[in-house]
């Protein structure tokens, strides 16, 4: 995303949030701005990306001996950003200059094997961010009613062949469960006439809803947006990175209802021709950014 016009001067000793710390970018360009002052926590609710960034830290960033640091202070949680003000509170974090949430997935969840994000990586069909919480994506179609699983893909995932994909899912766990990535795929396929929509493979807002489902990811976006404000210094910036319109609507109208924010994207900020070339995957993504104001 373009972050231009988005900086502001700020004192020394300011604290920054990656709420959704993932393969660490994000936080890694905050790195590059901070002072040894300052202060970088990275939360993510998915543990092996909490474990891949500290290793990649302990090895890219020098000791931690304060009067040999040229980087700021970096601290790394497993957690979700729906708990941050307990966090704060638990690890003595400062309220923030700026939080980040970029609901996207990783390119390291994409690529993961065992959880099926991608169908075209393939794989176990589990879908969960922290495989420690709930039910898998595997385990909910075994034993969901048809009903209620047409629904969560029509809602979720806004898919207009919602009633035909949970027909066949449900018909065909009589003999042969759908188990990987790549069964659910080809069943989509089935369902949906053309495998491919513009850009967009068919399959892809079905995967998006059950993973929606199983981590309850509206619930804890919404939730966060009502908190985060009150974890923001006056002046600090909230920043969501949304990829789907239902995450882009919570967010936009929590932004203006909030009487502690001040709106500064009246439109949200899209990625540009290059970014979209460098990172096709960034062509959904929706940049809204508000300001602490009281």
């Amino acid at each position: 995303m373009n972050w231009s016009g988005l900086d502001r001067p700020t004192s020394t000793s300011r604290t920054f949030i990656d709420g959704t710390l993932g393969g660490g970018g994000h936080s890694w360009h905050f790195i590059q701005k901070l002072s040894p002052n300052d202060l970088l926590v990275g939360i993510d609710r998915d543990e092996s990306a909490v474990n891949r960034v500290t290793t990649l830290f302990d090895r890219e960033l020098p000791a931690s001996n304060p009067n040999e640091r040229s980087t700021c202070r970096v601290r790394l949680i497993h957690s979700s950003y729906r708990d941050l003000p307990q966090l704060m509170e638990k690890h003595d974090i400062p309220k923030a200059d700026c939080i980040l949430l970029d609901l996207g997935l990783s390119s390291d969840q994409l690529a993961d094997r065992e959880r099926g994000f991608s169908f075209r990586t393939g794989g176990n069909l589990d879908l969960r961010f922290c495989t420690d919480e709930g039910i898998s994506a595997r385990e909910m179609l075994a034993k969901i009613d048809e009903k209620d699983l047409a629904d969560i893909i029509y809602q979720y995932g806004e898919e207009r062949f919602s009633r035909r994909i949970a027909r066949a899912i449900v018909e065909r766990r009589k003999s042969d469960p759908v188990v990987t990535a790549e069964q659910l795929a080809d069943l989509v396929h089935r369902c949906v006439p053309g495998k491919i929509h513009g850009r967009v493979d068919s399959a892809t807002r079905t995967f998006q809803a059950l993973r929606i489902a199983v981590n309850h990811e509206l619930e804890h976006l919404t939730k966060a947006i009502a908190l985060l404000p009150n974890c923001l210094n006056v002046g600090g910036r909230l920043l969501v990175i949304s990829f789907h319109s239902l995450e882009d609507r919570i967010v936009k109208h929590a932004i203006r209802e909030c009487p502690l924010l001040k709106v500064l994207t009246k439109k949200p900020v899209l990625p540009g021709d290059l970014e979209i070339n460098e990172n096709p995957r960034s062509r959904s993504a929706k940049m809204r950014v508000a300001e602490r104001v009281e």
